[in-house]
């Protein structure tokens, strides 16, 4: 363990993980229709509207926890300044590295000609110290996206933006004002040390095991008998229900703008004004479960495509995805957008007010959640064996009566080292070693259900179920094959892949210009992984029939199955993903060819 992960760890350990300085390198607003960066240097509002961009990527100085580091940013600052376009529009965007090592920029979610769309090593050599690179592409969208860096931890270190995407027919929603809300993580720990440490120690940054204390109140609570045959199945499995987040607010900090909680990022606004809340998970490693006291949301758009409005009081993004929502306070307020962590190690926070100044009440966060056997693939059982939901993305492996995780080298009633049925793209099943922990033998349709510690709140939660689109989609045809895909994992050794494959080791998927293919996904692994898919459209079969939500990432829940279409319509080499940066890092990742 280096002397440099010790050094960052001390420091964070010191201090509460909620608290920052706040002098952060940038804060992100926007009021009535345009979008606005404050630059470190002067802190004036510079629109960045237009057609022509000239980006600079550099080192930005900042200091959010008391201590001063260096970021990566664009035109000094970071997070790096609002981009606004318009649909129809070509843009044109000269973007210089002023960095020591390459560097690169992806526009997440726009659809663009493969050579423009950021990743090195694909259909892009990526931009080296001291070159210009310009990327030139037609916009055939609107919505809310963001940008980042796709060249090693630039992207944790501060190398991200949001964009706006006007539509050219007008906005569906009415509003009176807008912000774009970008949420993210910040650590002074170098990203190469996390991954070392996450290798040598999977739980490292998790500091909330289960303890002698936590038995007892476990017996009280479901009995003895019941405690002791759950900590027993867990630890045959070698596994903790503790395990949410690789990385944890104890060297965390989550930032609102790039503002700390202490900081309080505040928006203004008039009582009665509709207010666009754009918000974007620019994280690395978090899920962020969002809420306004006193404020109901209406989503109205998802990942940049417009929604039926879905009033909710709390939502649940992962890394990369998008939300817009529309709030309509009655009163002056303070109001206070909360986003905790999923584990409730930390939270960003900031204040939508009517003046400068306030703040408002900071709500405690809710129970941690706890890992269930239905997030280690054994389906949700009832009394008579059978899952409690069926339907097209129901339980599609695993022989009759062999319920639950076939578990590496492990031999436990219910459970059985059998591979599933469904075939992966390679036509294999996972294969079992190092790589393969565990495979989820009932996988179910969890797209109903909120996420782990959601469940029963007493507010109104966004589901995947609940996402509706506003038109019917451009291409009804239906798939001619599907392509089954395991999201496999091994905790311990923190080897993250696709079937049991690495990115080293795995084939390009490979697709026939104009083909539409059902891509089905099957979560073998205890964690949430957000699947990016680069340059196409997932539509996500969730019930909605020909009104599926189009959507660039889908979070995958523990033991789930779901499956999405997609229309092969751009050729190229397009990244294919978890978007959790040090899942991705380590191999779960993939080439999509459309040739």
């Amino acid at each position: 363990m280096s002397t440099r992960s010790l050094a960052g760890r001390g420091a964070v350990t010191r201090r509460r993980f909620v608290a920052g300085t706040g002098l952060w390198g940038a804060a992100l607003a926007a009021s009535g229709r345009r979008a606005f960066a404050c630059t470190p240097a002067s802190g004036r509002p510079d629109p960045m509207p237009g057609t022509r961009f000239d980006l600079s990527i550099g080192p930005v100085p900042v200091n959010v926890t008391g201590a001063r580091r260096r970021a990566v940013g664009v035109n000094g600052s970071t997070p790096a300044p609002i981009l606004r376009w318009r649909e129809g529009d070509t843009v044109e965007l000269n973007v210089t590295n002023r960095l020591r090592e390459p560097s690169s920029i992806h526009w997440h979610g726009i659809r663009t000609p493969a050579d423009m769309d950021g990743v090195p090593g694909l259909s892009f050599g990526g931009i080296a110290p001291g070159e210009t690179f310009t990327y030139r592409f037609r916009l055939r969208q609107s919505g809310t996206y963001w940008y980042h860096s796709h060249s090693g931890f630039q992207e944790q270190t501060g190398l991200y933006g949001g964009l706006i995407i006007d539509p050219k027919a007008g906005y569906a929603q009415r509003f009176d004002r807008e912000y774009v809300m970008l949420l993210s993580d910040w650590t002074d720990v170098d990203p190469r040390d996390i991954v070392s440490n996450l290798k040598f120690q999977s739980d490292y940054y998790n500091f909330r095991q289960r303890t002698v204390g936590t038995f007892f109140r476990d017996a009280q609570r479901q009995g003895l008998g019941e405690t002791i045959r759950d900590r027993l199945r867990w630890g045959a499995m070698n596994m903790a229900p503790t395990d949410i987040l690789d990385v944890s607010g104890i060297i965390y900090t989550y930032l609102i703008n790039g503002q700390s909680p202490a900081a309080n990022w505040t928006g203004l606004f008039r009582p009665g004004e509709r207010i666009r809340l754009r918000f974007i998970n620019g994280s690395s490693m978090t899920l962020f479960d969002v809420r306004i006291p006193g404020l109901t949301m209406t989503v109205v758009q998802a990942d940049g495509n417009d929604v039926e409005p879905v009033p909710v009081d709390e939502f649940r993004i992962g890394p990369a995805e998008t939300y817009d929502v529309i709030v309509q306070p009655a009163v002056d307020g303070p109001y206070t957008v909360f986003a905790q962590a999923e584990d409730r190690t930390g939270y960003a926070r900031g204040t939508l007010a009517t003046r400068p100044g306030l703040a408002g009440p900071v709500p405690p966060m809710d129970p941690r959640p706890l890992r269930t056997m239905t997030d280690m693939g054994m389906g949700a059982m009832t009394h008579g064996g059978m899952s409690k939901r069926d339907g097209p993305a129901a339980p599609g492996g695993g022989a009759a009566g062999m319920e639950g995780m076939a578990m590496d080298g492990m031999d436990m009633p219910g459970m059985a080292a059998a591979s599933p049925s469904p075939l992966s793209s390679s036509g294999t099943a996972p294969k079992s070693g190092v790589e393969v922990q565990s495979v989820a033998m009932m996988p179910i349709d969890r797209l109903a259900e909120p996420g782990a510690g959601l469940e029963h709140n007493g507010r109104r939660v966004l589901t995947y179920a609940g996402l509706r689109a506003t038109i019917p989609g451009v291409d009804p045809r239906p798939p001619s094959r599907e392509i089954t895909l395991h999201l496999t994992g091994n905790m311990e050794r923190f080897i993250w892949g696709f079937d049991g494959k690495k990115f080293s080791e795995a084939e390009p998927i490979r697709l026939n210009l104009g083909e539409r293919v059902r891509f089905v996904l099957i979560n073998d692994t205890m964690m949430e992984h957000p699947i990016h898919l680069h340059g196409l459209w997932s539509e996500l079969e969730n019930g909605q029939g020909a009104y599926r939500p189009y959507k660039h990432t889908i979070i995958v829940k523990p033991g789930e199955r779901l499956s999405y279409l997609v229309t092969a319509d751009e050729p190229g080499l397009w990244a294919y993903h978890c978007h959790l940066l040090y899942h991705m890092e380590v191999g779960m990742f993939r080439t999509v060819v459309v040739s």
